[in-house]
């Protein structure tokens, strides 16, 4: 029988505790993304058996082309040039008074009146009869400002997954880099016109259509910035005041 239980049990939560750091260090890796991996390129055609002719039908040859992607699994790079700038000023001033009277009404030529008890003294002011008066006054006042900016330069290389029937080419590619405390990923996807592939193989970010630019950062640095799930829940709407 174990002498010394509370130290047993206190010596088995330090050794939780450590593995628990041990993992959480080992997270630090960048992890791949399945929504952003890259393809591999179709394969060719079967080569259909030679029939004595110089051109053989069906089998693709290029004779001259350049370097710019347009086909499964050729890869492209995207300037990314993102700036926005978003302002917005709202005031609110709302005041609402109300006042009803009703006077004492005149039933079969005479206003009806009724008496206290004697426990309740009636003061000068007071007047013992049907007549109502009723005032509300409601007022509010608001105001609200945002301002909102961001700048987004670099260069990411997508690959091309699948080429649509009109030839826009539909894009997507993810950066990790690994740093000393924490990940920085860099996802984009989207849709790139064959027009707007420039000589050297890059479009701008700007060209993308219905593009999709996340940039993420995992690690002690990021978890740093962001408030706890008690903060969280007080700035949450879900807080009642």
């Amino acid at each position: 029988m174990n002498k010394h239980p509370v130290k047993y049990k206190v010596s088995i939560v330090f050794m939780m505790l450590c593995s628990l750091l041990l993992v959480s260090a080992c997270q630090t890796q960048a992890k791949r993304d399945p929504a952003f991996a890259a393809v591999r390129p179709t394969l060719p055609p079967v080569e259909p058996e030679s029939n004595g002719s110089i051109y053989k039908p069906g089998f693709d040859v290029r004779l001259f082309e350049d370097i710019k992607a347009r086909r499964v699994g050729d890869i492209l790079t995207v300037v990314l040039n993102e700036a926005t700038n978003a302002e917005k000023e709202a005031t609110t001033d709302v005041t609402k008074a109300a006042t009803s009277t009703i006077t004492n009404p005149t039933i079969l030529g005479t206003t009806p009146e009724f008496d206290l008890p004697k426990f309740m003294p009636l003061s000068a002011t007071q007047s013992l009869n049907l007549g109502t008066s009723l005032s509300s006054d409601h007022s509010l006042g608001g105001s609200g400002e945002a301002d909102q900016n961001h700048l987004l330069t670099g260069n990411i290389t997508v690959s091309v997954v699948e080429v649509l029937p009109n030839g826009n080419l539909i894009i997507r590619g993810e950066k990790r880099v690994t740093l000393n405390n924490g990940v920085e990923y860099i996802q984009l996807s989207g849709i790139v016109r064959q027009i707007d592939v420039l000589t050297n193989n890059t479009v701008l970010s700007t060209q993308v259509a219905d593009a999709t630019i996340n940039y993420i950062g995992e690690g002690a640095i990021a978890d740093s910035n962001k408030n706890g799930w008690l903060a969280r829940f007080f700035n949450s709407p879900l807080m009642p005041f």
